[in-house]
């Protein structure tokens, strides 16, 4: 299946962005950005994607999720282009029902089977990852 996305000028640095599905994204750069840098959206989609994978996959063992956030730490290279050589996921969690087990396998099958951002980008960059867990 072909996927297919727009991205139009807008002046300065603005980008807007249009997906195949009639969705839009701003994208900026610069000391006065009015919205995240194409690399930054980069990183938050690696972040989203393996947020859903986990949702659903713990979703699936009946578990509650109270609160969810993964923090995303990423070193650059120091020539150009400045590529990510090293990028840590932190994933965090909330919720009672929640145990270590369930966890760590919501996290490998999405790192390792189903996240298709994690599988493109950990080509070129070395992707670590932990969690945290409060119940």
């Amino acid at each position: 299946m072909t996927k297919t996305a727009r991205v139009d000028w807008i002046e300065g640095y603005k980008l807007e962005g249009l997906t195949d599905n009639g969705k839009k994204v701003m994208m900026d750069t610069g000391e006065n950005a009015s919205a995240a840098s194409p690399a930054q959206l980069l990183l938050q989609s690696l972040a989203g994607c393996t947020m859903m994978d986990c949702v659903l996959i713990i979703s699936k063992s009946r578990k509650k999720i109270d609160k969810f956030w993964v923090d995303v730490a990423a070193e650059e290279s120091e020539g150009h282009p400045k590529i990510f050589e090293k990028i840590h996921l932190t994933y965090n969690f909330l919720g009672a029902g929640l145990d270590d087990e369930i966890i760590k396998r919501a996290i490998s099958l999405s790192e390792e089977k189903y996240c298709r951002v994690h599988a493109m980008l950990c080509k070129i960059s070395d992707i670590t990852s932990s969690y945290n867990l409060n119940k």
